[in-house]
């Protein structure tokens, strides 16, 4: 839409509050609020960024909702925020990319590192840091012995299993522990989650101790490290943050706002007690599109603030959770309708100045400051070639047989995480082309993202696996259909990058680099599994051997590669695949 196309529209919106939408075919771009509908997409014919303007050119139409008040209006900006996931808003990330620990909810609870919590489950986090989280979580079996094993093998249970011998479970399946001795190593436990550092690290500081004295210097430095992650566990200790009969639920919050990435950090407090701790990312790709102050997502260039993320933070988190009797803020958002939407359902939000609350603040905005992860990652791969931070990555791989059972694979990162729910793949023209194929493979991803067929948001970046001539023919595909995202490629034989602008060779050990060949070895896997799967599905000369079905057929496949491998194995490799006896291995050898 161009500036005459807007002002024409906004001339037709009703002054009354509400939300609009600036789509693209079924895509929806941008979701915005308005407590006066038509004099706020009218702003929109002259946006003040380019990133904006690109929006709105790149917009077919505008369509719009209206609401009776201001609130609703918020509250109904939130929900489509959240659902739509357009590429232009703030958009709180889903919690589930970050590991939780969890105490199930068993007579007997076991502990676990998981990023699904089953029901009824005590889980504390999400947490930044997996590998720390994996090792807290090992001090706590060694200290507390609480068992791992799923509630399949802790049932019926004559003998303790190896865990026990390895002194980092009680046994309680062969009451080896009784149910009241277990109960309180689990509370135990779950104090140190709740805040209190030393009851892990007291124990832990002993055993060092000790085995220094006892010249165990390997054994020492191993509880050493233990240590050191268990202190840094909880930053600085979790201070309470209010007398403990307070029975009070409070939430403190702080932002940090790093080009188009932003974090909030969350601390929650219940009677007194800080008992989780969270940090949660955004994308703050449309703080800054030429809105009115003091409107969620508003774009003024001096809007990319935390005050700005806050109030987008706020909205989207409080929409669809319950809400705390106080909010302790680093400082006031950019949104007034916010704060009057929480202090009217009851939430007293205030921004401390002094005491115990802001000490509080002040560690909520240090973790809001931290990076996840060494040198973040993604930030880095974004820094390195030039982009903003590709936040969601889709990498891209064929795979095929001489040109038969020939696919492709879309797989997806977010925040340098797999996600496998917005995995695709697809079959392929048969042809022994991988420039040809690849070409091919991009330009399905792109002509559904332009028809608003694909129901994920756009990526950040595209990652092809290959060279500079896998990354042509992506080129091309994307000038074909008019697919405006960025593209890269990572060559196997050197770990070379490969960019539109030249060839790189990054360090081994740039976190950047093993990012990206994570994503390429995912691709990787992905496309070979479905090519196996395709390749087996094939008539072969096998469907003709008396004693080979189905299965044993894609056994066989699988184990050799091809027929003409099969035909070339010995009678012994034969037999080695399960279901292949010395009578279907005679029968293989005669008939092949």
């Amino acid at each position: 839409m161009d500036a005459d196309a807007v002002r024409d529209r906004a001339g037709t919106l009703p002054t009354e509050p509400g939300v609009y939408q600036f789509r693209a075919g079924e895509t929806t771009l941008y979701v915005g609020k308005a407590l006066d509908l038509r004099d706020r997409v009218r702003s929109y014919a002259d946006p003040r960024s380019g990133r904006i303007r690109g929006m709105v050119e790149r917009a077919d139409r505008i369509e719009f909702a209206v609401t009776d008040t201001e609130t609703q209006a918020l509250l109904l900006e939130a929900n489509l925020i959240k659902r739509l996931r357009p590429r232009y808003n703030v958009r709180l990330k889903d919690d589930k990319s970050y590991p939780l620990v969890a105490f199930t909810d068993h007579e007997v609870p076991r502990i676990e590192v998981t990023r699904d919590p089953e029901a009824g489950a005590v889980a504390y986090g999400p947490f930044t840091d997996v590998g720390r989280v994996e090792t807290v979580v090992k001090a706590i079996r060694d200290e507390y012995r609480l068992r791992g094993c799923s509630d399949h093998k802790y049932e019926g249970r004559e003998r303790p299993c190896l865990d026990y011998e390895m002194g980092i479970c009680s046994a309680p399946c062969t009451g080896e522990i009784d149910a009241e001795s277990y109960a309180e190593d689990v509370a135990a436990a779950r104090r140190f989650f709740e805040g209190e550092t030393g009851v892990l690290a007291d124990p832990l500081r002993r055993r060092m101790e000790a085995a220094a004295e006892a010249n165990e210097f390997e054994r020492a430095a191993n509880l050493r490290d233990r240590l050191e992650a268990v202190e840094a566990f909880h930053g600085e200790g979790g201070e309470a943050v209010s007398d403990r009969r307070d029975d009070r639920v409070v939430d403190v919050l702080a932002a940090a706002v790093e080009g188009e990435d932003a974090r909030v950090a969350r601390l929650h407090s219940e009677r007194g007690q800080l008992v989780d701790r969270s940090r949660h990312r955004l994308d703050a790709a449309a703080v800054g599109d030429g809105g009115r102050e003091g409107e969620t997502g508003s774009s003024d260039p001096d809007t990319n603030t935390p005050a700005a993320v806050l109030a987008a933070f706020l909205a989207q988190y409080y929409a669809e959770r319950a809400f705390p009797d106080a909010v302790l803020l680093a400082e006031r958002p950019a949104d007034p309708d916010v704060v009057d939407w929480l202090e009217g359902e009851g939430v007293a939000v205030r921004v401390p100045g002094a005491g115990r609350e802001a000490k509080l603040v002040e560690l909520a905005l240090k973790n809001a400051r931290k990076r996840g992860g060494r040198d973040d990652p993604v930030g880095a791969l974004g820094d390195r070639l030039g982009t903003a931070r590709p936040e969601r990555i889709e990498g891209f791989d064929v795979s095929h047989a001489q040109g038969t059972a020939v696919v492709g694979s879309d797989v997806c990162f977010v925040d340098g995480s797999a996600e496998t729910a917005d995995y695709r793949r697809k079959k392929l023209t048969e042809r022994n082309d991988d420039y040809a194929n690849m070409r091919e493979l991009i330009r399905w991803r792109a002509e559904r993202a332009a028809e608003g067929r694909d129901d994920r948001p756009d990526p950040d970046l595209l990652l092809i696996d290959g060279g500079e001539g896998q990354l042509g023919a992506a080129r091309d595909a994307l000038a074909e259909t008019g697919w405006d995202v960025p593209v890269a490629a990572l060559a196997k034989a050197e770990e070379l990058v490969v960019t539109p602008t030249g060839t790189r060779r990054w360090d081994d050990d740039a976190p950047e680099l093993h990012l990206l060949q994570r994503v390429r070895d995912e691709a990787h896997r992905f496309a070979v599994s479905y090519h196996q799967t395709v390749r087996d599905e094939v008539e072969t000369v096998l469907d003709d051997v008396p004693g080979v079905g189905p299965e044993t057929r894609r056994r066989l496949l699988r184990r050799f590669g091809s027929v003409e491998n099969v035909r070339e194995a010995s009678r012994d490799d034969l037999t080695d695949v399960d279901g292949v006896g010395d009578a279907t291995a005679d029968t293989l050898c005669e008939r092949l």
